[in-house]
């Protein structure tokens, strides 16, 4: 049974628009709330836009679940003006939980699906605290805005610039042609089952170019492009604007069971915040922390459209809304999938407790070694493009990144955890970008990108009572000049990764101030905008990398 354009009163009087799906069998069921800006009309959709994340609706439905799926105020003729992530989205979210809570085709028992920002809404929701939200599921979440948008101090140029423009145009279509005769035609066409099996795991990359596409319309200026100045030019370092939008200093707020997890190749998105989350959830103590468990998934585990670990959504909510014994607290809480060992392995802790930091040192002839020289350095050009230079001239006699390498492997190495990049450099300029890559070389020199880090010389202050060794925290909040020419002890956190290296097999990594010229490898298509003008920056093998090795 389909009910659409349901309004739902918040407590000022505006209204929020949802679509709601119940089992056919009269009744009072357990409530799913899917939220978040985009269209709610797309949900169905199985077309990979990178926006059809609330969860399948014939999965739930049938296995006694109502579906709400409701758009956040400001979009898609839901009231009011969107303001992203903030405390009125909280109020909102609260007031939807209770409503859900209440209706007559209610259990009282609510939940929350959907994966990206309906992941962060769910955070948010449980933030609020609304009495009948029971369980939560928020797969690929940011629950820190600003790392988000700026990883390390860095702006996350192509996918700030992209999804807030896709957001503007998506978010204002009506109605009328989001269930038009085109989009039904779409609905029809990727339901066929060998191009829905195709598409099933398509990355954020493809999703991406396929949003760039669709953004060609237009859209208001009002709030869009104030939304898109707050994030990417007026806002570059943490404020009271983005403390209101970190959820992670409210997480003792949470009192609800909490499923975590993401794909080891969302690194430039969502994954980094996975584990923060995750991070924060283990400071509280035993008696404020509710139940929180995570599972890890191998590349393109959260596809478009989502429809990944339902099987498991499933378990946890009959588990808490229906109180059925489905076997999803059993075994340790991490779950996490081993790449290129083809392997689920299981941990109480993250990072695993049998993991071991050890460190590679960046030598000074490129060798990335366990027991390298610490003599000497090496150096690099960055932002050389930027120079103004005739074809005619001389170009500097100086690479645009530096790259370090392993040895080929002689037997097979697997890594689990937390990694750092501890750089002793230099610069020329006051500030400059330090953009991380780690690879898998293969035997034929092929690479396989692994994860990364970003780090803005000038924020490189490090929040010493929230790090661990491999895990440092940057604050962010406020610029240090670099002294030119002097050198200087950064920590760059690496995005937590898991990988097996066979036998044959390099490890590299990549150091350089420029992903966007390929200078540095990136991931998905994200680059960055980066920080400081050219600068020769000299590297010092005092530097190591810390990798977590397991046994």
């Amino acid at each position: 049974m389909t009910e659409l354009n349901v309004s739902i009163p918040m407590r000022d009087g505006v209204n929020l628009l949802a679509d709601i799906r119940r089992p056919e069998k009269p009744g009072a069921y357990p409530v799913l709330v899917s939220a978040s800006p985009y269209p709610r009309q797309l949900q169905d959709v199985l077309v990979p836009l990178g926006v059809v994340e609330a969860g399948m609706d014939d999965f739930f439905v049938p296995r006694g679940y109502v579906h709400v799926t409701v758009n956040e105020r400001g979009t898609n003729d839901s009231g009011g003006r969107w303001t992203i992530f903030d405390s009125a989205e909280r109020q909102d979210l609260y007031d939807v939980v209770e409503w859900a809570g209440t209706q007559s085709w209610s259990s009282g028992a609510v939940g929350m699906l959907g994966i990206s920002y309906f992941a962060m809404a769910q955070l948010g929701a449980a933030v609020a605290a609304p009495p009948h939200l029971k369980a939560i599921f928020p797969l690929g979440l940011s629950s820190d805005l600003y790392e988000l948008v700026w990883h390390g101090g860095l702006l996350n140029s192509a996918f700030i610039s992209g999804w807030t423009t896709m957001l503007g145009i998506a978010t204002t279509r009506s109605d009328k042609i989001l269930r038009g005769p085109a989009v039904a035609a779409l609905r029809k066409i990727f339901q066929h089952p060998g191009l829905h099996a195709k598409l099933q795991h398509t990355n954020g990359e493809a999703a991406l170019a396929t949003l760039q596409r669709f953004a060609r319309g237009t859209y208001p200026a009002d709030p869009w492009d104030e939304l898109w100045q707050n994030l990417a030019v007026e806002r570059p370092f943490r404020d009271e604007w983005w403390q209101e939008r970190n959820l992670l200093e409210k997480l003792a707020d949470v009192k609800v069971p909490v499923y975590l997890g993401c794909e080891w190749d969302n690194t430039p998105v969502h994954l980094p915040s996975t584990f923060d989350t995750w991070d924060g959830f283990q400071r509280l103590s035993d008696e404020s922390r509710p139940p929180v468990r995570m599972t890890l998934l191998g590349e393109g585990g959260l596809g478009w459209p989502w429809e990944s670990m339902h099987v498991e959504a499933l378990a946890w909510f009959d588990h808490w809304l229906k109180g059925q014994d489905t076997g999803i607290l059993e075994g340790p809480p991490v779950r996490y999938f081993l790449p290129e060992a083809d392997q689920w392995r299981t941990s109480e802790t993250w990072p695993p407790a049998d993991s071991r930091l050890a460190s590679f040192h960046l030598a000074s002839d490129g060798v990335l070694s366990r027991h390298g020289s610490t003599e000497g350095s090496r150096r690099y050009l960055a932002h050389g493009e930027r120079i103004d230079r005739s074809k005619a001239a001389h170009k500097p006699d100086f690479p645009a990144a530096l790259s370090w390498t392993t040895p080929a492997l002689t037997t097979e190495l697997d890594f689990a955890g937390n990694i750092e990049l501890q750089m002793d450099a230099a610069i020329t300029d006051a500030d400059t970008s330090w953009i991380i890559a780690l690879e898998d070389v293969a035997p034929d020199g092929s690479a396989t990108f692994i994860t990364a880090g970003w780090q803005r010389a000038a924020l490189r202050t490090v929040n010493e009572e929230r790090s661990v060794p491999g895990r440092p925290v940057l604050d962010c909040d406020t610029p240090i000049a670099v002294p030119p020419n002097k050198s200087v002890r950064y920590r760059i956190p690496l995005c937590p990764n898991a990988r097996r290296l066979h036998a044959g097999h390099s490890l590299r990594l990549t150091v350089g101030s420029s992903d966007a010229t390929g200078a540095v490898p990136s991931n998905m298509g994200f680059t960055h905008l980066a920080a400081g003008g050219p600068s020769i920056n000299t590297v010092f093998a005092t530097s190591t990398l810390l990798l977590p090795l397991l046994p």
